[in-house]
């Protein structure tokens, strides 16, 4: 096959066939020719090994871009809790559960409060007064479930 065939099935120049020539990918037969299915082989071996190359240096950016956005938000964050910007969640959900738990208790207390503060109330009015905080906290608990 002649330089400027092959140039025009592999939609290059015939400089760029003399090149690949030199860089041992086209295989010429004889001065101006070539062995057209050989060089067609060995181009799209070529081809297809810079592709997988381009391929591998995408995926390598790729993974760099991801460990430096990594780096910068834990830099982020570690910047936020010096300047006290951060709480720790643990801590957070600690210390709302033992103010519950005070503000639970303080509400079951109230009934036997109002008893020794107004004598005058029944077993029964104590009784009512003490259902309906247990329900409004058991209603609470509930809503507090579901988030």
């Amino acid at each position: 096959m002649k330089t400027k065939e092959l140039a025009a099935l592999l939609g290059l120049t015939t400089r760029r066939i003399n090149q690949l020539a030199e860089e041992g990918i086209a295989v010429r037969a004889a001065p101006g020719t070539f062995d057209g299915p050989a060089t067609v082989q060995a181009y799209i071996a070529h081809v297809s090994g810079k592709a997988e190359g381009q391929a591998a240096l995408l995926e390598l950016d790729k993974e760099r871009a991801r460990l430096a956005k990594e780096q910068a938000d834990g830099h982020a964050l570690k910047n936020q809790a010096l300047r006290g910007k951060l709480v720790d969640a643990e801590e957070t959900v600690r210390a709302w559960s033992d103010t519950l738990r005070r503000v639970r208790a303080g509400m079951l207390a109230v009934p036997s409060r109002v008893r020794s503060r107004n004598p005058a109330l029944t077993a029964a009015d104590v009784e009512t007064i003490d259902r309906e905080i247990r329900d409004a906290l058991e209603e609470l608990s509930a809503i507090s479930a579901i988030d």
